[in-house]
């Protein structure tokens, strides 16, 4: 079984057309975004239509969830309030409702799927954690293992025998154990900041073979910028492309 686990897409569709021509090569039987699937990019319809006309399975970002709660807009940054205020006038209502109407979490084949930090929160960073945190927030779910978003980053944490480590991902295959817990982020499609290169990332996740896949692939970066500058997106937006 493969499971694509995208995450922060940011309406950048030439990135996540890029992932889906990557997966043609693999026998894929769900995919899954883990929100923030608007914000920043320059094509948040566009990315919106794909996923419903793909099947792709999301949950709730915080970019989606500042579209439904005026509280938490205003304590974004200027920059990701004015994309959003745009992305606002470039959706049709029905992606709009489709949006503030993803659930907060999903739970399937036993894995913890969620945008921020474990067990439950689509806003809180999971950011360089002491390893005390990270007990706690293991011992907030039951799940083996979990998925999370957020960052743009590859993150991996292991619980094993009751200790807590931390490792950087990087581009290839992961073998994990069905003994330990694992938490992982795949990085994200629209807008990597990894290190490593801009390329649009993402991880094919095998249950039956426990592996877990870091993938890259390239795309467009310079069509999106000048998407970005015709709609007067912030400068800030491309320059992270």
């Amino acid at each position: 079984m493969y499971i694509a686990i995208l995450s922060d897409i940011h309406a950048n569709f030439q990135a996540l057309t890029a992932v889906l021509e990557d997966l043609e090569h693999f026998s894929i039987d769900k995919i899954i975004s883990l929100g923030d699937n608007i914000g920043y990019g320059p094509q948040p319809e566009e990315v919106i239509r794909t996923l419903q006309q793909q099947n792709i399975i999301s949950i709730m970002g915080n970019h989606e969830y500042a579209l439904a709660n005026a509280s938490y807009y205003n304590c974004l940054n200027p920059d990701p309030q004015r994309s959003l205020d745009i992305q606002r006038q470039q959706m049709s209502k029905e992606s709009l409702e489709y949006c503030i109407s993803l659930p907060k979490l999903k739970i399937l084949h036993d894995v913890r799927f969620i945008h921020g930090c474990p067990p439950r929160s689509m806003t809180s960073y999971l950011l360089q954690p002491t390893m005390l945190q990270m007990e706690r927030i293991f011992a907030g779910y039951p799940e083996k293992i979990c998925f999370f978003g957020h960052i743009h980053t590859f993150d991996r944490y292991i619980l094993e025998q009751n200790h807590c480590r931390h490792e950087e991902g990087e581009i290839g295959t992961f073998h994990y154990s069905s003994s330990n817990r694992y938490l992982f982020n795949p990085g994200s499609v629209g807008q990597p900041r990894d290190g490593l290169n801009r390329m649009a990332k993402y991880a094919l996740f095998d249950p039956s073979a426990q592996t877990l896949e870091l993938r890259q692939t390239a795309y467009d970066a310079k069509l999106t910028k000048q998407l970005l500058q015709e709609y007067n997106f912030p400068e800030m937006n491309g320059y992270r492309l």
